[in-house]
């Protein structure tokens, strides 16, 4: 009797992570503690943000009181834009960075990212989405170049490379099997 075991999934989930400007310089080690926490980086670029770009990425916080030292500090210099991947990628995150403020994230999180390189509420080192919606948000705006699709499973992966990967392999094996080169690599 043939057991029917139930088809793999991918759960992945991605979100956005800012190494805010004032703690780009460790930005090795931020990047060492997100690999060790089951973290793949997908996607890092560094640039610097114009006081409207700002404004515009952090227009949910817009007439609230610290909003301009907010788009001020954040556009004081270059920042480092991630998008992390994992399962449950968002509340990991945040679970990694910690409470926002990190003078309180030093009392209760004294483990967290924002306790250890963060100063205060306003500079808090780090950046994270607050749920997958604004993580989609975050992302294109930080990577506008990027597609963000849901990873096809079951019959629709099976569609996908019956469609598009396996007419490609089949010619370029194709065409390796008639060339027959010494070093096919």
């Amino acid at each position: 009797m043939q057991m029917l075991m139930p088809e793999p999934q991918i759960f992945v989930e991605r979100t956005l992570a800012l190494i805010k400007p004032d703690v780009v310089d460790k930005e090795e080690e931020i990047e060492d503690a997100i690999l060790r926490s089951g973290f793949l980086i997908v996607q890092k670029r560094k640039l610097q943000l114009s006081p409207e770009q700002c404004s515009n990425f952090y227009a949910e916080q817009y007439g609230k009181m610290f909003f301009p030292n907010l788009t001020a500090y954040m556009s004081s210099g270059p920042l480092v834009a991630m998008v992390l991947a994992r399962r449950n990628a968002v509340s990991y995150w945040k679970e990694l960075l910690g409470p926002s403020n990190s003078i309180k994230a030093r009392r209760t999180h004294p483990h967290s990212l924002r306790a250890i390189y963060g100063t205060d509420e306003l500079r808090n080192a780090l950046h994270g989405s607050l749920n997958i919606f604004s993580a989609e948000r975050e992302i294109r705006f930080m990577f506008p170049e990027v597609i963000l699709e849901p990873v096809p499973a079951g019959q629709r992966a099976r569609d996908y490379l019956n469609l598009y990967v396996n007419p490609t392999l089949l010619a370029g094996l194709t065409a390796l099997c008639k060339e027959k080169p010494a070093d096919p690599m």
